[in-house]
């Protein structure tokens, strides 16, 4: 596995969004960092002006609590549109000291990192912009063989064969409609005469799918994350036999790949049009398969991008070190 040196100094510049949060954790851990998180949250206007425009004064380098309080760190990687200006600024405040990388399309070019990673199916393309399938994530096989040696607890009374049933919900393509909910409900009963399903949604999960799963999970016996305690998704991961995910969320794909699982997947009506062929690659390789109620596919070698990726930004700041040292050398 790819590290920097040690001593590396890092941030994480989100405005703390779980999806924005974990692509950046997992390429952190790749590289062998321990990253400081810092989180943006700018007010109206200047968070309805992002990417485009400046930082907002109150979260400036001289105020309290800023998210760009100097020292500066050696690399920093962030994303979501509403971080984007703050990273063009520390890039200029650390007079181009700090290595900066940003993950997925910032909107205004890639010119606002030294580096940027995008899905291959974003349109952005350059001599700075790396390109995978899928995106950088945590879930290494080194946390997976862990998770299956120590198993979680609440889980221990599920035998196999165990799905894992990963729920999203409504997104910026469109909403989850009722009769899909249904559907996938329906499936999901079909699905639990053959496995134990092991359930948990998303924050974007809407509140009628969320009873609905509730409902299931009562009726069948399954295992549903309330909310409460640790979360048990790296769990659920390690263990499943399946893995069940709906079609709005290009991260849990990648990590659901990530474990060699057969990965069903249930299509809504408004998936994002650009996710299609990534759905057609994948099914390509046989790690995906629609999902229709049933158990369906074999396992497969996982499919990994992170350490690939955490390949590329570390030569990357290899390069730029080296470059600082010669222009500001004797």
């Amino acid at each position: 596995m790819t590290t920097l040196p040690p001593g590396t100094r890092a941030w994480i510049l989100t405005d703390g969004k779980a999806g924005d949060l974990a692509p950046c954790r997992g390429l952190a851990a790749a590289l062998g960092l321990d990253p400081e998180e810092r989180r943006v949250a700018p007010r109206p206007p200047f968070s309805w002006l992002a990417p485009r425009g400046p930082v907002d004064p109150r979260e400036g380098p001289g105020r309290p609590g800023s998210p760009l309080a100097p020292p500066w760190p050696d690399l920093a990687l962030a994303t979501g549109r509403r971080a984007v200006p703050h990273l063009r600024a520390l890039r200029r405040l650390s007079g181009g000291a700090t290595f900066t990388v940003f993950l997925k399309d910032p909107r205004i070019g890639a010119g606002v990192a030294d580096l940027v990673w995008v899905p291959e199916h974003d349109r952005l393309r350059g001599p700075t912009v790396l390109t995978t399938l899928l995106s950088p994530h945590g879930i290494s096989a080194e946390r997976l063989a862990a998770a299956r040696a120590a198993p979680d607890p609440r889980l221990a009374r599920l035998c196999g064969p165990r799905a894992a049933v990963l729920v999203g919900g409504d997104s910026r393509h469109g909403r989850v409609r009722p009769q899909e909910a249904d559907r996938l409900i329906a499936a999901l009963d079909r699905l639990a005469d053959e496995a134990n399903l092991m359930i948990t949604a998303s924050r974007r999960t809407p509140a009628f799918l969320g009873r609905a799963l509730a409902a299931l999970a009562a009726r069948r016996g399954a295992f549903l994350w309330d909310g409460s305690g640790e979360n048990p998704y790296l769990a659920l991961l390690a263990l499943a036999d399946a893995i069940v995910v709906t079609s709005d969320s290009a991260n849990m794909l990648g990590e659901a790949v990530a474990t060699g699982a057969p990965v069903l997947v249930f299509e809504f009506q408004d998936t994002y049009i650009r996710l299609r062929p990534v759905f057609a690659a994948l099914r390509q390789y046989g790690a995906v398969h629609a999902f229709t109620g049933r158990l369906e596919g074999f396992r497969y070698q996982p499919l990994d991008f992170t350490p690939a990726i955490a390949e590329a930004v570390a030569v990357a700041y290899a390069r730029h070190r080296d470059a600082r040292a010669r222009s500001t050398g004797p």
